[in-house]
C-alpha cells in the first residue's frame, strides 16, 4: 500500500526552539502511526530535537535534523535529489507534504529573462537617431509604447567587434538615452524660455538626451529585485540591458510587474470580476479628500516664503605646510597640525542676489547661491598648485551671478550664454568652468553648487564627484510611515524625531577616485578620463521645510563622519540655542503659528553647526582607533584601512527659517 504524504500532514509540526520538547514528545505516536501504515514504505521523520529513518517498523538511523521529509522506497532517488523542495525555506511551520517543484521568487528572476518575454510578445527596437526633433521623439513613443529609447548617430558606425558592427550598422552608434519624462521636462524647458510652440517641437533631442557616459544600466544576469532596487534608488525610468557592449532592451517597472502575471491573469471574465468590475468607475460625488491633520500646519506655512542663514567653516589638512602636504604625522614633523586657512585646496562662495523671478514680471527678488570646490592634490607632483583651479571656479560662479543680477538676460563678458532670469546651478557651474579654462588655469576639482529658491520651498543643485548635500528634518514619529522611523532606537530612548531627509549622489569612478571637472592646456577626447562637464553632473531639486538643516560640505566631512552623527551634532545645536526642546515638533509649530520667530539668533549661531561638523571631522580624521566612513568603505573595496581620512574640509551650514536676515552679502 502507498499512501500519499498529505495523509500524515500536520501530524509533525516542528517549529523554533522552544516547542522542541513537545515536538519530541509527539515521535512515539507518529512512528506508530507511520509504522502501521506500510512495511514497504522508508520514512524520513524529523523535528528540531532529532531525526528517525524508518523501514516498516525498524529504526535504520537517528540524527540531529530540522526538517520533515517523506519518500516511498521506488522513488528514493528522485525524492532524495529534490529533498529541499519538500518545505518553504522562509516558512514558519515545517509540515509533511507533498513533492512540488519550487517556483523561482520573482525577484530572483534573471532580467534577461523579463526581456526575453517582452519581446517575445512584442519587439519594437528602442532607437531613435540623435537628430529627431522632440515631435519625432514623441509619436515614436506614442506608436511603439515605449517609455524610452537609445539615442544613435546614424553618421558614425560603432567601434566594436565585427560582429557587433554588423548587428548595429543599420542604428549607428549609441551616443545617449532620451525618456517621455525627459520630453516632457524639455516642453516644460520652452514653456519657461516663452518660446513658440513650432520652436519647441522641432528642438533636436541630441541637445537635451543623457549622454551616454551618464545611462544606468543593468546586465542581463542581474535579477528582477537588484534592477527594481537600482531604479527606485536612481529615480530611472528605464534599464538599458548592456550584453558584451550591446543594447539588448529596455527594461521598464512595468516590464518587470507583467512577468510575474500570466495571459489570462491580466484578462478574461474571472480577472474582470475579480480585479476590475470592484474599482472601476468614480460617483459623480467624488472630491479630494482634506490634508492629513500632521500637515496641515507646513501646509499653511507653504503660502509663505521661506528664508535662509548660512555659514562656513573649514579646515585644512592637518598635516599641510608651504612646502608640502604629508601622508601622516610621522611625515609632518612634530609641529601642531595645521589652522592656516590659506593652505586648503578646498574652496566655496555664499552669494545673495537680485534676480527677476519667472513668474513676476521684472520684479526682483533675493536668491541665495552657495558652492564648494574641493581641489585634487595630486596636481602637486605635476608642479601645479592644486588651489588655483578651485578657487578660480568658485571665484567665477560668484562673478557670473553679480553680472546676472546686474544685466538680466544680457549677455555676460566672457562668455555667450543667455542667462534666464534664474540661473540654474548647472550654467553656473559651466560657465564658470569655462572662464576657468579661458584664463588657461591648469588643475581639476569637485564642484557643488546650489540654489535656495525660497518662495517655491526648493533647493536646486548640481554636483560632480564626492562633494555633496545632506537634509535634516524633523520628522514625527507618530504619523510617519514605518519606514521612516528610527527602528534602531525605541520611543522611550529617543531624543527627537530629526532624520535624514535627502543624501545627495556622488559620482565615482571608483574608489576615492571621483569626477571632476578639470583643465590640463588642452582639451581630452575619449570615455577613459577622470574629468566631466558640468552637464554630466548630478542635478536635482529638493522640497525644503521651514526648520530644516541643510549641510553642503567636501568628502572631508562624509569621510570622517557618519550620516548620523551629523545629525545629532545638529540636534545638540538646535537644543543648545532653543530651536527646538525635547524634541517637541508640535510646540516648535505653535510657536511659528504664533509668528515668535528665532531667525536673528539662528543668523547668529549657524556658524556655531559649521564649525562643530569641522571640529569633528577634524578630530576623527586624526584618530587612528575609529571605523571612519572612509575606512569601512575601503575595506569594502579590499583597501587595508583604519582610522579617519586626514583632508582640507569646508562645510557651508543653511537653517530654513520664516523671516528674513541679513547675514549673506
Amino acid at each position: 500500500m502507498r499512501r500519499s504524504a498529505t495523509a500524515f500532514k500536520g501530524l509533525l509540526r516542528p517549529n523554533a526552539h522552544p516547542r522542541r520538547n513537545a515536538n519530541f514528545k509527539q515521535i512515539p505516536s507518529a512512528l506508530s502511526t507511520l509504522a502501521s501504515a506500510s512495511a514497504s514504505m522508508h520514512v524520513n521523520v524529523n523535528t528540531n530535537a532529532c531525526s528517525l529513518t524508518l523501514k516498516g517498523n525498524r529504526i535504520l538511523q537517528s540524527q540531529s535534523q530540522s526538517q520533515c521529509k517523506l519518500f516511498s522506497t521506488e522513488a528514493d532517488a528522485r525524492a532524495q535529489a529534490r529533498d529541499e523542495h519538500l518545505q518553504d525555506p522562509e516558512a514558519g511551520d515545517n509540515v509533511l507534504e507533498e513533492v512540488q517543484p519550487t517556483r523561482m521568487r520573482l525577484r530572483d528572476v534573471p532580467i534577461s529573462e523579463v526581456l526575453k518575454a517582452k519581446h517575445t510578445l512584442r519587439w519594437v527596437e528602442p532607437v531613435i537617431p540623435k537628430d529627431a526633433t522632440v515631435r519625432t521623439s514623441i509619436q515614436t513613443c506614442i506608436e511603439n509604447g515605449l517609455s524610452g529609447m537609445m539615442v544613435v548617430d546614424t553618421n558614425v558606425p560603432p567601434e566594436s567587434s565585427k560582429a557587433q558592427t554588423q548587428t548595429l550598422d543599420r542604428g549607428g552608434k549609441v551616443v545617449g538615452m532620451i525618456t517621455s519624462r525627459d520630453l516632457l521636462r524639455i516642453i516644460n524647458a520652452g514653456f519657461k524660455d516663452e518660446e513658440s510652440d513650432s520652436n519647441i517641437f522641432e528642438r533636436k533631442i541630441g541637445d537635451y538626451m543623457t549622454p551616454i557616459t551618464q545611462v544606468i544600466y543593468a546586465r542581463p544576469e542581474e535579477t528582477i529585485g537588484m534592477c527594481r532596487s537600482i531604479m527606485a534608488k536612481l529615480s530611472v525610468k528605464c534599464l538599458p540591458i548592456l550584453s558584451h557592449g550591446r543594447v539588448e532592451g529596455l527594461v521598464t517597472a512595468r516590464d518587470m510587474s507583467n512577468y510575474g502575471l500570466d495571459a489570462a491573469e491580466r484578462g478574461g471574465k474571472k480577472h474582470y470580476l475579480e480585479s476590475v468590475s470592484e474599482r472601476v468607475g468614480l460617483s459623480s460625488n467624488t472630491s479630494m479628500a482634506e490634508p492629513p491633520a500632521y500637515l496641515r500646519a507646513h501646509l499653511a506655512l507653504q503660502q509663505k516664503p521661506l528664508f535662509m542663514n548660512v555659514a562656513m567653516w573649514e579646515l585644512p589638512h592637518p598635516f599641510k605646510s608651504a612646502e608640502g602636504c604629508g601622508g601622516n604625522r610621522r611625515d609632518f614633523g612634530p609641529n601642531e597640525v595645521a589652522e592656516d586657512l590659506n593652505l586648503s585646496e578646498d574652496s566655496h562662495f555664499i552669494t545673495r542676489v537680485k534676480l527677476a523671478d519667472e513668474t513676476e514680471g521684472k520684479e526682483k527678488r533675493d536668491v541665495i547661491y552657495a558652492g564648494v570646490a574641493d581641489g585634487v592634490g595630486s596636481w602637486r607632483e605635476y608642479g601645479v598648485d592644486p588651489r588655483d583651479f578651485s578657487r578660480s571656479l568658485m571665484r567665477e560662479c560668484k562673478n557670473i551671478l553679480r553680472e546676472a543680477a546686474t544685466k538680466g538676460c544680457k549677455k555676460v563678458e566672457k562668455g555667450d550664454e543667455k542667462f534666464r532670469r534664474q540661473v540654474a546651478p548647472a550654467e553656473v557651474m559651466a560657465q564658470a568652468f569655462e572662464r576657468t579654462k579661458a584664463d588657461n588655469i591648469i588643475g581639476s576639482s569637485t564642484a557643488c553648487v546650489a540654489m535656495f529658491d525660497g518662495l517655491r520651498h526648493q533647493l536646486h543643485f548640481s554636483n560632480l564627484g564626492d562633494s555633496g548635500i545632506i537634509v535634516l528634518r524633523h520628522i514625527d514619529a507618530t504619523v510617519a510611515g514605518t519606514l521612516k522611523r528610527n527602528a534602531k532606537k525605541s520611543k522611550a530612548e529617543r531624543q527627537s524625531d530629526l532624520r535624514i531627509a535627502f543624501v545627495s549622489q556622488q559620482q565615482l569612478r571608483s574608489f576615492n577616485h571621483p569626477y571632476q571637472l578639470g583643465w590640463t592646456g588642452e582639451e581630452l577626447n575619449g570615455e577613459d578620463t577622470s574629468f566631466k562637464n558640468a552637464a554630466q553632473s548630478c542635478t536635482t531639486s529638493i522640497h525644503i521645510r521651514r526648520g530644516d538643516i541643510i549641510i553642503m560640505a567636501t568628502d572631508g566631512l562624509f569621510d570622517n563622519v557618519e550620516l548620523d552623527d551629523i545629525a545629532s551634532i545638529a540636534l545638540d545645536w538646535e537644543e543648545k540655542n532653543g530651536f527646538i526642546r525635547d524634541g517637541d515638533i508640535v510646540a516648535r509649530e505653535k510657536r511659528w503659528e504664533a509668528g515668535t520667530s528665532m531667525t536673528m539668533q539662528s543668523a547668529d549661531v549657524v556658524a556655531g553647526l559649521a564649525e562643530a561638523l569641522v571640529q569633528r571631522a577634524r578630530e576623527n580624521s586624526l584618530d587612528k582607533n575609529t571605523d571612519s566612513p572612509f575606512a569601512i568603505l575601503a575595506k569594502e573595496n579590499d583597501i587595508m584601512w583604519s582610522g579617519g581620512m586626514p583632508d582640507d574640509c569646508t562645510v557651508i551650514a543653511m537653517h530654513v527659517v520664516g523671516q528674513p536676515s541679513s547675514l549673506v552679502d
